[in-house]
């Protein structure tokens, strides 16, 4: 899927959305430099999260540097032009704030929550880290340390992180997202300043960049703000079409199975590649999303009423679909066998419950239920001004536009049962999937 980031050509375009509609009050905008600006006001507590969102995430990283978007996420921390290494997050803790940055296959996001009138040097220290980093050779060798640390704890430490690795790696071959996003452990070792230089100076731009900014603020100050700090940013001519390798037809299978004494509770995960959310088609998606929430959504769905409270083979099952994607994502099974069940067993029962809820169809009591639920959770979604920030940020990132994000809501509401069963029998294929067995060294398979 193309990045379609729709927001308005002119400079400043309002979305006249009235809360009683059940949408926040957003406002567009975009400078001269093609720097985008998204402005959602709640003026209910005198707060404001600000946000700077890149279209640049592990997947857009060159082949061979895997990590490097992570590791300069590491590394925006240091000294700039104006600030010392450390003084960011200090000035923001001064000022009664939090910080912080992640990064993700698509996207790579700082953010810092302060009081409102604090909103304006959030932008001067935002604005200069984005073009005027100093980096030294110490602060490359500190901070791939601090990484390869951060690899050991959270991956290589954790049976069921690399287990998820192999699980990606063998449902895509040629896509990036079956490369890790903290990398693989002997490209991190050898990142250096070059790599870091050369990632930042590419993406790290107005033009490649969306200001999300909500809670209490007025667009006008926003817009005024924005063009005194991010608008004297030159745009980077040189700026890459963002086409990255697409996966091939998945005609076959893949199965695999990661083996490790540290694992305390095997399962078995089943990965389908399926459509991600597209700008203006997300219909597939919304049925994709409400087929994950009926089979395994919670202790009431399909999956679990069968397998672990019906038939008592497994302790848990559950179903995921991570539909804000630039690319096609995977739609995920996952069950945990109960004591005396073995993996195949519970895999076969996964499988023929799932026929079974294709073939039965969607029950319109349990549908209408899990719509009522969302219903709910978009209106306690708005007193959330970090969620707000997020939400509109994944999905502006990877693709989608201000207005599909305001429709998914009314999109899921209109799904009917026949959608979502159209949408299984058309995702959930055996040729375009992939089946991990974790266990235990003394695991027996049968």
């Amino acid at each position: 899927m193309l990045r379609a980031l729709a927001l308005s050509a002119a400079l400043m375009v309002a979305t006249p959305l009235a809360a009683g509609e059940g949408h926040e009050a957003v406002t567009t905008f975009t400078l001269d430099n093609g720097m985008d600006i998204v402005v959602i006001e709640d003026h209910r507590a005198p707060v404001v999260q600000h946000m700077v969102w890149y279209r640049a995430g592990s997947a857009d990283e060159p082949v061979g540097s895997s990590g490097v978007a992570h590791f300069l996420e590491h590394l925006l921390f240091k000294a700039t032009d104006d600030l010392a290494a450390g003084e960011f997050s200090a000035t923001v803790a001064a000022n009664g704030g939090n910080d912080n940055a992640f990064t993700s296959y698509d996207y790579t996001a700082y953010f810092q929550r302060v009081a409102s009138d604090r909103l304006e040097l959030m932008m001067q220290m935002e604005a200069d880290r984005m073009r005027n980093i100093q980096l030294t050779e110490n602060d490359i060798a500190t901070e791939r340390d601090v990484i390869l640390e951060e690899r050991n704890q959270r991956t290589e430490n954790n049976p069921r992180a690399l287990f998820g690795e192999q699980m990606s790696a063998a449902q895509y071959l040629n896509h990036r997202y079956g490369v890790p996003i903290i990398g693989w452990r002997h490209e991190m070792e050898t990142l250096d300043m070059d790599d870091a230089l050369s990632f930042y100076e590419t993406h790290y731009a107005p033009n490649n960049a969306i200001l999300v900014v909500t809670g209490d603020v007025e667009p006008e100050e926003v817009k005024a703000l924005a063009e005194k700090h991010y608008g004297l940013i030159p745009a980077n001519p040189n700026l890459p079409e963002r086409i990255r390798s697409q996966e091939p037809p998945q005609t076959a299978e893949r199965r695999l199975t990661y083996k490790d004494p540290r694992v305390a509770q095997p399962y078995v995960q089943r990965s389908y590649l399926a459509p991600e959310r597209n700008p203006g088609e997300q219909e597939e998606a919304a049925a994709l999303f409400l087929l994950a929430e009926l089979l395994g959504g919670s202790t009431t769905s399909f999956l679990n009423e069968k397998l672990q409270f019906e038939q008592q083979m497994v302790v848990y099952a559950g179903a995921f679909y991570r539909g804000v994607s630039l690319d096609n994502t995977t739609f995920d099974l996952i069950v945990v066998p109960a004591e005396g069940v073995s993996l195949q067993e519970a895999e076969d029962a996964m499988d023929q419950v799932v026929a079974d809820f294709i073939t039965e169809g969607v029950n319109p009591v349990d549908l209408e239920r899990i719509k009522m639920q969302l219903r709910a959770a978009q209106t306690y979604a708005r007193d959330n001004v970090d969620g707000i920030g997020n939400r509109y940020g994944r999905a502006l990132t990877s693709g989608l536009t201000v207005e599909d994000v305001q429709a998914w809501p009314d999109i899921l509401q209109a799904v009917t049962g026949e959608e979502i069963i159209a949408a299984a029998r058309d995702v959930l294929q055996r040729e375009s999937s992939v089946t991990g067995w974790l266990m235990r060294d003394d695991e027996v398979t049968q």
